[in-house]
């Protein structure tokens, strides 16, 4: 009797601290949740008299093309994003967990895109893939000087060769990709290569400069826009780094027997990866995965501030459509109904994919559950 007493006032307690942060969740969330489903019914549009509308806002959704753009545009994005800044994460994470010199340097400066500004990042993104922005120019460059790029390549494999050989001629556990050295090859080799440019061993071609319109064009690659290409490149190159801490943070988890044994065994490091590391990081690829698709079909705020030079049709996704409907940006009146409309379809999506690749995908579960 006694213990169900405690029992009972502990679970009280725990109601009490926990009642502010669920009349929270319940005023911000779901009464809005509940506002939502009743204007997705409406015609409401803060001017005019609201008239119930049954399911038209939803068959209006699948008839406007500018929804069904969207919609493709935010199904591609996730995909594409969620991919890649999954493998790039891991790969970074594996690479990073090593023992390597200026691993710290290293750590923060992959680390830098993630904590900085979304806006600030987007604006700068803007205005390197400019028309005659730092990307144009790079590309240009490249174009232009063929040979010394070619050069500087074979020059840093071969540094990077004698380096790793050098090293482990001291007993040292050099690696082939140790990042350290290859930034010491790299600087090398272009010192050389700008050695042998001023002794005119390697000419330029000649080749006007490229111009690009990488952001206000509507041409596509592969059936997608070029604009929403180029986003997708900022994104994955903004968010991989926070899903990397993950990856190291269930990298530290693993058995390190495991790997010893796979090394009694003649494993490669490529065996070790594939059978050891992926098999024990499912459920922290289960949680990037998740946090990938949830982010990348919500994503709003880079496709608002690049529409500001891209074309519309070219980079709008689910989120910025409910927004292009609420606020009337292209001049009509506010159509709250279709907005709400196509932020439930948007909801439902969200939780769709999720489940299906929690089913069939990647599962939380670790070794032995």
């Amino acid at each position: 009797m006694h213990s169900l007493y405690r029992q009972r006032e502990e679970i009280g307690a725990a109601a009490v601290l926990l009642l502010p942060l669920l009349w929270t969740l319940a005023v911000a969330f779901l009464y809005a949740f509940i506002r939502a489903v009743y204007f997705s019914f409406t015609n409401y549009d803060l001017f005019n008299i609201t008239k119930f509308m049954g399911l038209e806002n939803y068959l209006r959704l699948f008839q406007d093309y500018r929804f069904i753009l969207a919609l493709w545009h935010t199904l591609f994005y996730a995909a594409g994003v969620t991919a890649f800044q999954t493998v790039g994460a891991l790969m970074l994470a594996v690479l990073l967990n090593r023992k390597l010199r200026g691993l710290t340097f290293f750590r923060a400066s992959y680390y830098v895109p993630s904590i900085a500004s979304s806006v600030v990042i987007t604006l700068i993104f803007i205005w390197l893939m400019h028309r005659s922005g730092m990307v144009n120019y790079l590309l240009t460059m490249i174009v232009t000087y063929p040979r010394q790029l070619l050069a500087w390549i074979g020059i840093t494999l071969l540094l990077q060769l004698g380096a790793v050989l050098w090293e482990r001629s001291k007993n040292l556990p050099a690696r082939w990709l140790d990042p350290l050295l290859l930034l010491l090859s790299s600087g090398g080799a272009a010192l050389i290569v700008f050695l042998l440019d001023r002794l005119g061993l390697l000419l330029p071609t000649t080749i006007a400069p490229l111009v690009i319109p990488w952001l206000t064009t509507t041409n596509t690659v592969l059936g997608i826009p070029l604009p929403l290409l180029s986003i997708m490149m900022l994104n994955i190159w903004t968010t991989a780094p926070t899903m990397m801490l993950l990856f190291l943070a269930g990298l530290q988890d693993v058995p390190q027997p495991l790997y010893e044994a796979a090394e009694l065994d003649g494993a490669t490091p490529w065996q070790k990866l594939f059978f050891i590391t992926i098999p024990a990081l499912r459920p922290v690829s289960f949680l990037v995965i998740t946090l990938g698709l949830i982010g990348t079909l919500q994503m709003f705020d880079q496709v608002a501030i690049t529409t500001g030079v891209a074309p519309l049709d070219s980079v709008i996704t689910l989120a910025y459509y409910v927004y292009w409907n609420i606020f009337g940006i292209s001049g009509h009146l506010p159509r709250v109904g279709m907005a709400a409309a196509a932020a439930l379809v948007l909801a439902l999506l969200t939780l769709a994919i999720v489940l299906l690749q929690r089913r069939f995908l990647v599962s939380e579960k670790g070794w032995g559950e």
